[in-house]
């Protein structure tokens, strides 16, 4: 057991896996493998090996360990968190745009930053690796980006090692020199599962454990390229990743024997991903696929005219597969189709375990936060204030008799703003209002009345912290932003009784608050709209697990989550161009041959990487890829890889690729058509 292994795509990583692993340690006694130390590459990974050993039988586990804790434990300071560091850089962002760049937003640009010191960290560059980029032979916003960047770089990448990335990799580099003079070797197997090697050191350290006397590497979705491919290989392709580990290590050979899925299409597949340069070999190699009819015979196509055809395609054809009593799986890129279908799904009271959860912005809690956000810099008008006083956490802390009756009279008071005005309502307007003769009786209603001064209490405190949208010290802008929320909430009663911070999402914006607030002094002054954005980023970095009981046929899994979650009924949804692959966020500090220059990968890594998950996934026993012909706004591209699929099918007649075409599209409208059947009212 040394050096380079893998399983094909299609093929269930972890169960062949621990197939491999304990056909290797048969002859070993039991206790060996217990000395086994596996490095899996995500916690999905380590968790599917994990259940897969448990189903094997009783036995001694191995080791199971991260790849991302790699650096812990290793000598270093407990890292630093990466919101601080971005503060910082947002610092060195602020001075930079004074008086200048004006509509540029500092989060946004302190984020990106943050990012790319990541990664040069990550890849093992320092601020010397900026030096080796000739600024004369770029434009000059270039220059000028580059003459920034050289300074943040020798600010963030001088002095002790603070950050995740970077202590990871040194942790990698002292692994690999101990390793290579035969120091330090560890005791037992080191075995490194699922991973592309697609970081700087984690590629590091999985050479260093392939060149280990008892070390393995064992590659997810690994797809042999003849010789001219490989040369012609670009970071797009879904087996870039490989590349440098196969020129060091040679061809890998297979961990585990148990035969793809099905090993036809997987021919297809990877005929249709041939890079560019080589797509000749369209001609050459395409009549050695054989039958394309029978390599498809498990595949569906479903083209709809809308997002919300294709949702609901998808969601009758689930409807169905549950019905059969058959697992199934929707794996997308684009969040919103996953939310349509579980939407769709409702209808048959079908909740689906959605790995993913609901991003914390889109809670209840996140919304509301993101509103009181967005307040400064805008008038406030009735529409602002109705927003408030309608969301469901207003109001909430003086018990659900006071929410119910803050409900009706905020219904009565819309009823009269809107008749009547004033479109900029304030305090002493509400005051006004709650006043008034209530009709038939002649008399002002205690209840209202003092409803209404509390609202205008509220409403009074509120104006003034919100008059201003200007520059204001990071803290001061957090601290007015949660004082105004929380006031809101609270109502006639107390904050810590109102339910924004209850549950699972309020307490989760609790804890995104007071990072913020715990961090917002290393922070430059702000204005309104760049704390809201950068609220918002912090949000969106959380997700809420829903503790529903969900279907246990049916799950919702992202893209990274296909080597070890596509089983069953595998849909591919949302294959359009922006959606899977997403599309590229653009670099505001170096260009691709800036980039190179310096010795970083491009930026079409990324679409590699979702390349080899879409590679992986296609190859499941039975797959439906779906898109819709036009989004909310305009027609839609089909997905390069799809694009690429259909194209080689249609060239291939005399294989009977264009039948084979047909039927998959007849296929998928046979749901296409159940769906508008469902949608269609009974009656006339």
């Amino acid at each position: 057991m040394r050096g380079l292994y893998a399983l094909p795509p299609g093929a269930d990583f972890a169960a062949g896996f621990v197939r491999g692993l304990l056909a290797r340690m048969q002859s070993r006694p039991p206790e060996a493998l217990a000395a086994v130390t596996v490095w899996c590459n995500s916690g999905h990974t380590l968790r599917a090996i994990e259940s897969a050993l448990r189903a094997s039988g009783p036995l001694l586990l191995p080791r199971l360990r991260l790849i991302a804790e790699l650096g812990s434990g290793a000598g270093f300071a407990p890292p630093a968190p990466p919101l601080a560091r971005q503060l910082d850089l947002a610092q060195l962002v602020a001075h930079a745009l004074t008086g200048d760049a004006t509509g540029q937003s500092v989060p946004t640009l302190a984020a990106s930053l943050s990012a790319l010191m990541a990664e040069m960290q990550a890849e093992g560059l320092g601020p010397e690796a900026l030096e080796r980029i000739d600024a004369g032979a770029h434009a000059a916003h270039w220059q000028q980006a580059l003459a920034f960047l050289r300074i943040a770089a020798g600010f963030h990448l001088h002095g002790p090692l603070v950050d995740r990335e970077a202590q990871q990799r040194a942790a990698a580099e002292r692994l690999a020199a101990d390793w290579a003079q035969g120091l330090n070797l560890p005791e037992g197997p080191v075995i490194v599962a699922g991973s592309t090697g697609s970081h700087g050191a984690t590629r590091l350290f999985m050479q260093a454990v392939a060149a280990l006397p008892q070390g393995a590497v064992v590659l997810p979705g690994y797809t042999p390229m003849p010789e001219g491919a490989a040369a012609a290989m670009h970071e797009d392709h879904p087996q870039a990743r490989f590349a440098p580990l196969v020129a060091a290590y040679g061809e890998p050979a297979l961990w585990d024997d148990t035969p793809a899925p099905d090993p036809a299409r997987n021919a297809l597949v990877a005929l249709a991903l041939r890079p560019a340069p080589v797509t000749d070999q369209w001609v050459a190699e395409g009549p050695s696929l054989g039958d394309l009819p029978a390599a498809t015979g498990r595949m569906t196509l479903i083209e709809a005219d809308s997002p919300a055809a294709e949702a609901n395609a998808l969601a009758a054809l689930i409807r169905g597969a549950v019905h059969e009593g058959r697992p199934v799986t929707l794996i997308a890129a684009d969040r919103s189709l996953t939310r349509r279908v579980a939407a769709a799904l409702d209808r048959w009271g079908i909740i689906p375990d959605d790995s993913a959860g609901v991003p914390l912005p889109l809670t209840a809690a996140g919304l509301f936060l993101r509103h009181v956000a967005e307040l400064p810099g805008q008038p406030f008008g009735i529409d602002s204030l109705l927003v408030l006083l309608k969301h469901p956490l207003t109001a909430t802390g003086a018990g659900d008799a006071a929410r119910r009756s803050h409900l009706l009279h905020s219904r009565e008071l819309e009823l009269h703003l809107r008749r009547h005005g004033p479109a900029f309502p304030d305090g002493a307007a509400l005051r006004a209002w709650g006043a008034r003769p209530a009709r038939g009786t002649g008399e002002a209603s205690p209840e209202r009345t003092a409803w209404a001064a509390m609202i205008a209490a509220v409403l009074d405190a509120t104006l003034p912290l919100i008059a201003d949208p200007g520059p204001l010290p990071l803290a001061e802008r957090a601290g007015r932003h949660r004082r105004i929320a929380e006031a809101w909430a609270a109502g006639a009663g107390t904050s810590d009784a109102s339910k924004l911070y209850a549950e699972a999402a309020g307490e989760k914006a609790r804890a995104v608050l007071d990072h913020l607030a715990l961090h917002a002094p290393r922070g430059p002054a702000m204005t309104a709209r760049d704390f809201a954005r950068l609220l918002a980023d912090q949000l969106q970095a959380q997700a809420v697990r829903m503790d529903v009981a969900a279907h246990p046929l049916v799950r919702i899994r992202g893209p990274r989550e296909a080597r070890t979650e596509a089983t069953g009924l595998v849909i591919l949804g949302g294959l359009n161009e922006g959606g899977w692959p997403q599309a590229l966020d653009p670099d505001p500090w170096l260009s691709r041959p800036m980039r190179a220059e310096a010795g970083l990968t491009l930026p079409e890594r990324g679409i590699g990487l979702a390349a080899h998950d879409f590679q992986i996934a296609i190859a499941a026993p039975q797959v439906v890829l779906s898109r819709a012909r036009r989004s909310d706004e305009a027609e839609t591209i089909p997905s390069r890889w799809l694009n690429r699929l259909v194209n080689l099918l249609g060239g291939l007649p005399a294989q009977g690729g264009p039948q084979a075409l047909t039927a998959m599209r007849a296929r998928g409208q046979l749901w296409l058509d159940r769906a508008r059947a469902v949608e269609a009212p009974a009656e006339a």
